[in-house]
């Protein structure tokens, strides 16, 4: 599902946008390509220092949406950049293997967001 080019992105700097609604309104956070890493079954860890909103969100729902991209990757119809939306499901990890793996990468976090891809679409 996690494309040559969605890889491809992920090695250039970028904003990524997470979004996240619970019982009100939708509620947008954001971090950079950098931080995320992909786990095996397609799972996104991203690294989560504050994201208490997102976190409250996720436990009445835990349907997320990621929008992510680089201007270095050529996209369609050789079009000067490249981004995708992501669908998938969250928890946040504050222990485990993944969880002591990503701290060691990034010792600022407090809990790990765990994405699972649901569905991965190139948009530009």
């Amino acid at each position: 599902m996690l494309t040559e080019k969605f890889y491809e992105v992920l090695n250039h700097e970028g904003v990524v946008s997470i979004v996240s609604w619970g019982v009100d309104e939708a509620h947008v956070t954001c971090t950079w390509n950098s931080f995320l890493v992909i786990a095996e079954g397609e799972k996104i860890l991203i690294p989560a220092a504050g994201m208490h909103s997102t976190e409250n969100d996720v436990k009445h729902n835990n349907k997320v949406k990621v929008a992510l991209g680089a201007r270095e990757v050529i996209g369609y119809n050789n079009y000067q950049g490249s981004g995708f939306e992501i669908n998938g499901t969250a928890k946040f990890l504050t222990s485990g293997s993944e969880f002591d793996m990503m701290k060691e990468k990034y010792p600022f976090l407090t809990r790990v967001l765990e994405i699972t891809v649901s569905s991965a679409k190139q948009l530009l």
